[in-house]
């Protein structure tokens, strides 16, 4: 399936992203944003790579493995986890961000809904700014993204990580965000933000029960209609072990399952942990026919 294939099925998906110094273009293959967790209590890997060299040389290895973004943040947005101060989360991701835009051209985005991490993120060379509340959780927040010229992404979460899984409640979850995500998208634009810097996020996992989540990962393709990026991280999440009736097995094999899934709906981004293993699978999903069955080429 080309890209003008995928733009006949899917009405409006967007074919590229600008970001504060360059623009992301898309094919018919997702890119793959690499999580980049620099916490203690995020989780699924926590403390893995809290300390930033261990962080920084995380990163690179996903540059080498396949990712086309390097996704760096300071704060779990878990459920229920505890918010940090200001002073710690720069502290946790700066250093580790100025040494990634020394040694890599793989654009760096901080995941943050700070306003003034995020400031310090972009100087220190970070294109993107992430932000799980949709740019709506720090007054200065749009500020920051209108002086720098960065790329946004702006995502949907019912209430926020201490509250999101108490009782989440949709009259229709696709509908129901598809209607957020417009109002984001209509607001961003309406105070200066370029239309071509927004990227969106249903916000697989956040304040959706397990049910919600398959019905958004199933529906994905609705939401080009939005005429904007997408970007889905469903990796490792819970309900991928709740679906597999195994909540401790490890969720790497569902995870891929799931970026199939998604890359035959044509969404642009796909957040995951294991880069390897998603950027293999998507390869060969594409040469072996991916949505249109038509086949691709071996290398030589």
């Amino acid at each position: 399936m080309t890209n003008d294939d995928l733009s006949a099925r899917f009405p409006g998906r967007a074919l590229s992203w600008k970001l504060r110094t360059r623009t992301l273009t898309f094919d018919r293959t997702p890119k793959l944003m690499a999580i980049v967790n620099v916490t203690p209590d995020s989780f699924s890997d926590g403390g893995s790579y809290f300390d930033p060299l261990q962080a920084i040389e995380h990163a690179l290895r996903c540059a080498e493995e396949g990712a086309a973004i390097l996704d760096i943040g300071g704060e779990s947005t878990r459920p229920y986890s505890q918010p940090v101060d200001t002073s710690e989360e720069l502290r946790r991701v700066i250093p580790v961000i100025a040494r990634l835009s020394e040694v890599t051209d793989v654009p760096i985005s901080i995941d943050t809904s700070k306003a003034v991490v995020a400031r310090e993120a972009i100087a220190a060379g970070a294109q993107i700014i992430n932000d799980v509340t949709g740019l709506t959780g720090d007054p200065y927040m749009i500020e920051a993204a209108l002086e720098s010229g960065v790329g946004v992404c702006a995502m949907h979460m019912q209430g926020t990580p201490q509250t999101m899984q108490d009782d989440p409640h949709y009259d229709d979850v696709v509908e129901d965000i598809f209607a957020y995500l417009a109002e984001r998208r209509d607001a961003l634009i309406a105070v200066g933000i370029e239309t071509e810097r927004i990227c969106l996020d249903p916000g697989v996992g956040f304040g959706k029960t397990h049910q919600h989540n398959l019905e958004l990962m199933a529906a994905c393709g609705r939401y080009h209609e939005l005429e904007r990026p997408l970007l889905v991280g469903h990796s490792r999440k819970g309900f991928i072990g709740k679906f597999l009736e195994n909540a401790e097995a490890p969720r790497t094999f569902g995870t891929v399952g799931g970026t199939l899934a998604l890359a035959r709906q044509g969404v642009q981004i796909i957040r995951v942990h294991d880069v390897r293993e998603n950027f293999e699978a998507l390869r060969l999903f594409v040469a072996c026919g991916g949505a249109d069955g038509t086949a691709g080429v071996i290398p030589s």
